[in-house]
């Protein structure tokens, strides 16, 4: 007997490439704030993270309330005006996904970006109507790699942890996952496996992915 399988993606890195772009509008946003870091540092601590903890990290010192909104604001503002004429998703993904539910199989979209990103790509992504849950940092309390938003995404499809894949690409998002009881595929857009902690599987793009690999995958 099949048992009832969701999957669940992140956004960045995993339906689309957006870090590249995420780079340069934090180069901007921190160079006319006179901060200036390192590809390394960018790496560490902007990709697959709240803009909480970016911010926080980067000012050295506690960002919240209402200075927090002003400058997510401001940088995302900034990132999605960059990345609107270059929305593009990841090689296969859309192929995949209508597999998936032509398989009977429900799809989550769980993002620590603001819902504002996710409906820019949804806008250029023809995936929308495939989703049976959205969320986005506004929906949670509590930012990867807390489980919250994936629990959150089980709930939202009816489905238990363990019947559930989620495609990563981020420490924070993998430790997430694996925190929520789920199965994970590492996708490898932002960072190297060994840099990772340990996946299901990895996969470079969605081109040789099938229902058939994460039904073996969700039922091992």
């Amino acid at each position: 007997m099949n048992r009832k399988i969701a999957v669940i993606f992140d956004m960045d890195g995993v339906i689309c490439h957006t870090n590249p772009y995420h780079s340069i509008a934090f180069r901007d946003f921190f160079s006319s704030r006179n901060i200036n870091a390192t590809d390394e540092e960018f790496a560490q601590h902007m990709f697959g993270k709240s803009n909480s903890y970016i911010l926080s990290h980067f000012f050295k010192r506690t960002v919240e309330g209402e200075e927090l909104l002003k400058l997510e604001d401001e940088k995302e503002s900034l990132f999605r005006k960059i990345y609107e004429p270059h929305v593009e998703p990841i090689a296969g993904i859309t192929e995949f996904m209508a597999d998936l539910v032509a398989h009977g199989v429900q799809l989550g979209v769980a993002t620590s970006a603001p819902y504002a990103n996710l409906e820019l790509i949804l806008s250029k992504v023809d995936i929308r109507k495939n989703l049976g849950s959205i969320l986005a940092s506004e929906d949670v309390k509590k930012h990867k790699p807390d489980p919250e938003v994936y629990l959150k995404s089980a709930a939202n499809l009816d489905v238990q942890p363990a019947q559930c894949i989620v495609f990563e690409d981020s420490f924070s998002g993998i430790s997430a996952a694996l925190n929520a009881g789920m199965k994970v595929v590492g996708v490898l857009t932002s960072h190297k496996k060994e840099e990772l902690p340990t996946c299901d599987l990895y996969i470079e793009d969605y081109t040789t992915l099938s229902f058939q690999q994460i039904a073996e995958l969700v039922n091992q």
